[in-house]
């Protein structure tokens, strides 16, 4: 069985087996399915853009003639040279072909598989896992470990260092799909660019504003305290396939904001100036429910909220299939709970 697992990846990635040319990238992290396969076939052809070294199929397609998938890896390429092959899998099997192509003599060929979720019983994941001349590698969210890794992969190729509070926040906003936290991170890396050190502020303008859209009635309506538009947005954030990270990342981001709001009007700012000044400025539509949000919260029980919401964030990481029930259960507490005092 050759599923391989945490340092037995990166190093497969540093220097694939070419024992093993068979290579299933599967899990929730499309991103991080796409930027493998990238790097796996850049890797295995002398120009990736050449469509006679790098042949793309489509798993759908495939499942109406396994056999073709042999036949693509069998052929000799015209001018010579390496060849690869990239299959996109569907919703349908074509795992009868990976079982005859993991018996056939491959010579310079490598097949690259990229999946979604898939469990230990499907056909694909099976004929990979026990094939010898194949190996199957599981694309997870990244955990704090990894994104610190990114976060000093990137922001070091510009030079920059972080900020201790401007890394904690970002590692909060980071995660769920590798190439949208690298392309945060571009972004942010871009904003700073000469300034030496990335702030706290510099990632709450940058980073913080992607994806707000459709959030914040959701956020707003926790911290409001009603838990019956919580339930209803919510509902509709699913429908509209978006990821409970995102939702979790947007309260912790007003969860910071409302912490520090608090301390403000504790030392005698009046509510309303916060609301009308600050970045990004608050919509006129948010105003009423974010200063209810104020009134039901003092910093020791934002500050609660935060470790409440940071450890859903690493409990959704760590359970990926029960991330919208771990959100929506975290959202429901905190908006159940507004107006209790004390």
């Amino acid at each position: 069985m050759v599923a391989l697992r945490g340092k037995e990846i990166d190093a497969f990635l540093a220097r694939p087996d070419p024992g093993r040319p068979i290579i299933l990238l599967y899990g929730p992290d499309a991103g991080l399915v796409r930027e493998r396969a990238d790097a796996l076939l850049a890797s295995a052809v002398d120009d990736p853009n050449d469509p006679f070294s790098l042949v793309k199929l489509d798993g759908d397609e495939l499942s109406a003639e396994p056999s073709r998938l042999v036949d693509e890896a069998m052929t000799i390429p015209l001018f010579g040279g390496r060849r690869a092959i990239r299959v996109r899998a569907g919703s349908r099997s074509f795992a009868s072909g990976v079982d005859t192509l993991a018996e056939s003599p491959l010579k310079d060929c490598r097949i690259v598989i990229e999946a979604g979720e898939l469990r230990p019983e499907s056909p694909l994941r099976k004929a990979c896992e026990r094939a010898k001349t194949a190996v199957a590698i599981g694309c997870y969210p990244d955990g704090e470990r990894d994104l610190a890794r990114l976060i000093d992969d990137e922001l070091g190729i510009s030079d920059l260092r972080m900020a201790p509070d401007a890394r904690a926040t970002l590692l909060s906003l980071l995660g769920g799909d590798r190439q949208a936290s690298r392309n945060e991170l571009k972004k942010l890396a871009l904003y700073a660019h000469g300034k030496g050190e990335v702030t706290l502020d510099d990632v709450m303008a940058v980073v913080a504003d992607a994806s707000e859209l459709k959030l914040d009635p959701i956020v707003d309506g926790a911290f409001a305290g009603k838990p019956e538009l919580v339930e209803s947005e919510f509902a509709k954030a699913m429908i509209a396939g978006t990821y409970p990270g995102m939702i979790i990342s947007s309260a912790q981001r007003q969860a910071a904001w409302l912490h520090k709001s608090a301390l403000a009007v504790a030392e005698g700012t009046p509510a309303q100036v916060l609301l009308d000044s600050g970045f990004p400025r608050l919509h006129f539509s948010r105003k009423p429910m974010v200063e209810a949000a104020l009134r039901n919260f003092n910093p020791a029980r934002l500050a609660s909220i935060i470790e409440q919401l940071a450890t859903a964030a690493l409990d959704m990481r760590k359970q990926t299939s029960l991330a919208a029930v771990i959100a929506q259960r975290t959202l429901m507490s905190i908006a159940v709970n507004a107006k209790r005092r004390g």
